[in-house]
């Protein structure tokens, strides 16, 4: 059996708890990773950990090279992966700091390379994306959040956006009539090229604020800092419970 991958969003450019055994970079098809992947023990686990957007936190959401994440993953062992999210709230069960398993996922991007089969690399093939998210690993986090005792929100459906500006209202009205529950900025094609890769992929999402319209605040990263701050600890506690359990 692979390993498993973390990839680390907002709020986590490292595990704090994880110890470091290599960090390296990999050489892909699609050009530069976001950053080397780091192999370490996390709860006396061998896992891997690759900080999305950089070691600084430097690359916006559009300009993240997924295709590359997910190849170099698959190539340092992995084969299941979970990709961290923090997003924002739309409908009335994901307050801030709530912690969600999301089950389906609705792509609002554009302009990003979001396939291996684009017929320069490889030939062409068409996934069944009917379950965005692979089951196992989905399971493996709500059982996690069970024997730490933290309270989850068992699905929800995940409005993949452009950003790297937040929605406006408006969107946010169409979202919600679109039946999502939450939204975020990368969450495709990441899903999407892990099934591709023949990777298990599942999202851990944490709300860090109110989406647009919905608090009837203007939304401050002041808000989303403090309440990514909230969520770190619960987060890293699941992980360790889910490596665990691996």
């Amino acid at each position: 059996m692979g390993l498993l991958a973390i990839i680390g969003g907002s709020g986590f450019t490292s595990l704090p708890a994880l110890t470091q055994i290599e960090s390296k970079p990999i050489d892909t098809p699609y050009g530069a990773t976001s950053a080397s992947v780091t192999r370490g023990r996390l709860a006396d686990r061998e896992v891997l950990f690759l900080p999305r957007h950089g070691p600084s936190h430097h690359l916006p959401p559009h300009r993240v090279n997924y295709r590359a994440n997910l190849w170099a993953l698959r190539a340092a062992g992995a084969d299941r992966v979970i990709g961290l999210a923090a997003v924002g709230g739309i409908t009335s069960e994901f307050g801030p700091c709530v912690l969600a398993v999301p089950d389906q996922v609705i792509d609002y991007t554009h302009g990003r390379e979001h396939t291996i089969h684009d017929g320069i690399t490889g030939g062409v093939d068409h996934i069944d994306f009917t379950e965005p998210y692979c089951a196992a690993l989905r399971q493996a986090l709500l059982a996690a959040c069970a024997q730490v005792g933290e309270t989850v929100v068992p699905r929800g459906t995940y409005a993949a956006t452009q950003g790297p500006r937040l929605e406006s209202a408006a969107e946010i009205q169409r979202h919600e009539r679109d039946g999502c529950d939450i939204v975020g900025m990368t969450g495709m094609p990441e899903a999407s090229l892990a099934r591709e890769l023949d990777l298990c992929y599942a999202s851990f999402a944490f709300v860090v604020n109110w989406a647009a319209g919905k608090s009837g605040s203007v939304i401050t990263m002041k808000e989303i800092e403090e309440n990514l701050a909230r969520c770190v600890t619960r987060v890293l506690a699941v992980l360790e419970a889910v490596a665990v359990a691996d």
